[in-house]
C-alpha cells in the first residue's frame, strides 16, 4: 500500500503535490515610452471631418434646392408665375434694406409671442389639473377630443365677431393652435414618468403644483419640448394664414399682409421674398431657440441622444 501510494505520488503532476512551490520570477522594470511618441491612428481626411458638421450638410441641401429652383425658373421663363432664385434674393435684399420686411416680421412676431405664451400657460394649467385629479383628466380628454381636430383658422370668423379686427382676434386663434397639441404632449410625457419618481416625490411630501413642477416637468421635459416645437409650428402657420384674411379685411398685418399685398400687385418676386422670410424665421427659431434649449437640458442630462 505504501509503495503504491508513493508510486502514485511520483506519477502526479508537480502542481498537485503538497510540497510543490512555483518558481519565483525575477523582478524587473520596463521603461514605458511616452504616449506622444507612440504611433497615432491616421486622422480622417479634412473633407470627411468637415462633413461631420450638421450645419454644412443643411447648407448643401439648401444650396441644392436653390439651384433646382433657379434651373426650373429659367426653363419656364415666366417671372410672373415663378421668378428665379436670384430675382427673389434681389427683392428680399431690397425689402430688408428698406426696412419694410423687418417691420412686418416684427409685427407678426410680437403677436405670435403673445398668443404662444398664453397657450403655454393654459396648457400647463390644464395638464396640471389632469394629472392631479380624475375630474381634471376627464376635462382634458373631452376638450382635446372636441377642439384638437378643429383647425384654428376655422375659428377666425368667430374671433372677428367676438373681438373685431385687431390683435385680440389673432391672439385667440393662436391660443387655440398652441393649446391642444402642447397639452396632449405634456400629458403624454407626464403619464410616461416612472412610478419610482412619482413615489419619491410623494415621500418627500410634494403635492399639487410643487409635485408637478419639481417631479413631473423635469422627467417629462423631452415630451414638453416636442410639444413646444409642434405648438410653435402650428402657431406660426396659423398666424400667416390669419394675417392674409386680416389683410383682405383691413389692410393691416405682418408678413401675411405683406405677401397678400404683393400678390395683388403681381410682384411675384416680393411674394416669394415674404415666403422666404417666413421660412428663415422658422429655421432660426428651430436652430437657435429649440436646439439650444435641448442641448442645455435634455441632451446634457442624458435624457435624449
Amino acid at each position: 500500500m505504501t509503495q503504491s501510494t508513493s508510486t502514485l505520488a511520483l506519477t502526479e503532476p508537480p502542481e498537485l503535490r503538497p510540497d510543490f512551490r512555483p518558481p519565483v520570477r525575477p523582478e524587473y522594470e520596463r521603461d514605458i515610452e511616452p504616449f506622444t511618441e507612440a504611433p497615432l491612428a491616421r486622422a480622417l481626411p479634412w473633407q470627411q471631418r468637415l462633413w461631420q458638421h450638421g450645419w454644412l450638410r443643411k447648407a448643401v441641401i439648401l444650396l441644392a434646392l436653390a439651384l433646382v429652383w433657379e434651373i426650373v425658373a429659367r426653363v419656364q421663363d415666366n417671372d410672373l408665375l415663378l421668378p428665379t432664385f436670384l430675382a427673389t434674393l434681389r427683392a428680399f435684399a431690397q425689402d430688408v434694406a428698406s426696412g419694410e420686411l423687418p417691420g412686418k416680421a416684427a409685427v407678426s412676431l410680437s403677436v405670435l409671442l403673445r398668443g404662444y405664451a398664453a397657450g403655454i400657460v393654459l396648457a400647463f394649467v390644464l395638464t396640471s389639473l389632469a394629472v392631479s385629479t380624475r375630474f381634471g383628466r376627464d376635462v382634458l380628454d373631452t376638450l382635446t377630443a372636441m377642439f384638437n381636430p378643429l383647425p384654428a383658422i376655422a375659428l377666425l370668423p368667430l374671433a372677428l365677431l367676438w373681438f373685431g379686427l385687431g390683435t385680440k382676434s389673432l391672439v385667440f386663434v393662436l391660443v387655440h393652435s398652441v393649446l391642444w397639441p402642447l397639452a396632449l404632449n405634456m400629458y403624454a410625457g407626464f403619464q410616461a414618468v416612472p412610478q419610482t419618481l412619482r413615489m419619491a416625490g410623494r415621500n418627500y411630501g410634494l403635492r399639487g403644483p410643487r409635485y408637478v413642477a419639481l417631479v413631473l416637468v423635469p422627467a417629462a421635459l423631452p415630451a414638453i419640448l416636442s410639444g413646444l416645437k409642434i405648438g410653435w409650428a402650428f402657431a406660426w402657420r396659423t398666424l400667416i394664414a390669419a394675417e392674409l384674411v386680416f389683410g383682405a379685411s383691413s389692410g393691416k398685418g405682418g408678413l401675411g399682409w405683406f405677401i397678400f399685398q404683393n400678390r395683388n400687385e403681381l410682384y411675384t418676386d416680393r411674394v416669394f421674398a415674404g415666403l422666404a422670410a417666413v421660412i428663415l424665421i422658422g429655421l432660426l427659431v428651430e436652430g437657435l431657440v429649440f436646439t439650444t434649449l435641448e442641448r442645455l437640458t435634455v441632451r446634457r442630462w442624458g435624457m435624449q441622444h
